[in-house]
């Protein structure tokens, strides 16, 4: 059944944030900060991973060994603007924002996390479920396995990436929701639509992008996991969601650049 993958997807990222929740409830504020770090180190990881995408040999036979980098350069830096200028950031905050209102509780809504020892942390309920939505939006819909496993999934080669995928959410969720809270459930909701979108394309266009359009998906979208990454670890509020475009402009470029070589 075609979309089955991305319905997996949603039920492990929602199942996973649950036990999060429930275990974080019974770890002290100093354990789950350090699980965050551990997600922010791994996420880097996979970033720096995604980056071997830049020597792929359809994406140099594309557009040159040194024209990959600057692909995926021209794609941040087109993709910032539109993004920047569109306001994804903000709006995908509000959105978690509008849910917290309408799925938390009144008294739990603006209350601060408090220490073991009493004191009170820097986020407020309100600041740790937006922060969970957005962080593990951003991680659980960037990514090659994300935009592959729904491509497979829409054409009708059956959904192993995106069992593979649930899987590796699933995990993710419970260390994100641990320390996050339940903003990082709602996450399902983005993941959802973003999938769900491109199975839908996938199935009605087929398998229209190349290895070389690919390559520069998976090399931008290993930038912006970087950023990801540093957001995780407190080191700077990176603003990925603005660049979220990018993701589109890169095969675009890869393809325009082609052309024009040939």
């Amino acid at each position: 059944m075609i979309g089955l993958g991305t319905l997996l997807n949603i039920a492990t990222i929602v199942v996973g944030a649950t036990i999060g929740v429930l275990i974080g409830r019974r770890l002290p504020e100093r354990t789950t900060r350090v699980v965050t770090d551990a997600l922010g180190l791994i996420t880097i990881v996979l970033g720096g991973l995604n980056l071997i995408a830049l020597t792929d040999t359809d994406f140099v036979g594309a557009v040159g060994a040194g024209g990959t980098f600057l692909v995926v350069i021209g794609a941040l830096l087109i993709g910032s603007i539109v993004g920047s200028l569109a306001g994804i950031e903000a709006r995908l905050e509000r959105f978690g924002g509008w849910l917290q209102r309408r799925f938390t509780r009144p008294a739990a809504r603006d209350a601060e996390a408090i220490h073991p020892d009493g004191a009170p942390l820097a986020l407020t309920g309100r600041d740790r479920f937006i922060t969970g939505f957005v962080d593990a939006s951003l991680v659980f819909a960037i990514g090659p396995l994300a935009i592959l496993g729904a491509f497979q999934d829409g054409t009708g080669q059956g959904f192993d990436q995106l069992a593979l995928k649930s899987t590796l959410d699933g995990f993710a969720s419970v260390a994100f929701a641990a320390s996050l809270g339940w903003g990082v459930a709602f996450s399902a909701i983005p993941v959802g639509v973003w999938q769900g979108l491109l199975t839908v394309l996938a199935f009605f266009l087929g398998t229209v992008m190349s290895g070389a359009a690919i390559a520069a998906l998976t090399a931008t979208g290993g930038v912006l996991l970087l950023g990801v990454g540093l957001r995780l670890l407190n080191l700077r509020a990176v603003a990925v969601a603005d660049m979220l475009p990018a993701l589109v402009v890169a095969p675009l470029l890869t393809v325009g650049v082609a052309a024009l070589l040939t």
